[in-house]
């Protein structure tokens, strides 16, 4: 049978471990509500900041593509208008939006030189602007809802993410 110091030193082992589990599950309740993600929900041609961008998103209607580049489908073009609202130059880039259909099946954009506009990389300086378009190739019915996720770059580190409605809201 213990005696009663071996008895205390087990009681205040066990209250040590007990400390030690809730402080590890509050440090960890903290990391994850640091790194989720916040959906800001907007509809079309509203503006939205998404780390040190602000975008603004339309709807540019449908094309068949061009001789060097047909969609499987349609494509469903938007306009992206961004500004760099940081003292920091910043990269947007088509891998940062995706399309997400009626189907909740999330679509790349396709980059087809269809214009000088089209987005395929870009470097954009402080405090400047620049109009952008890319396009999905999607199965598109004008009767459908589409909205458009912009995800921050790497660079950007930011936990901020938009979903935009573009058609049907």
């Amino acid at each position: 049978m213990p005696n009663f110091s071996e008895q205390i030193m087990v009681r205040i082992g066990l209250v040590i471990v007990i400390g030690v589990i809730v402080i590890s599950m509050a440090v960890a309740m903290y990391t994850y509500t640091q790194y989720q993600t916040n959906f800001i929900i907007v509809k079309a041609g509203e503006p939205v900041i998404v780390g040190p961008v602000e975008y603004m998103i339309t709807f540019d209607g449908t094309h068949k593509g061009n001789e060097k580049t047909i969609p499987t489908n349609t494509f469903v073009k938007i306009k992206i208008s961004a500004k760099n609202i940081s003292d920091e130059k910043t990269r947007i880039s088509r891998g940062q939006f995706y399309l997400i259909d009626e189907k909740q099946q999330k679509h790349q954009p396709v980059y087809g030189e269809f214009s000088t506009e089209d987005l395929l990389d870009l470097w954009l300086d402080p405090n400047k602007s620049a109009t952008l378009t890319t396009q999905f190739d999607i199965p598109y019915d004008e009767q459908k809802q589409y909205n458009i996720i912009i995800r921050p770059s790497k660079q950007q580190s930011s936990v901020d993410a938009a979903l935009i409605c573009i058609t049907n809201c």
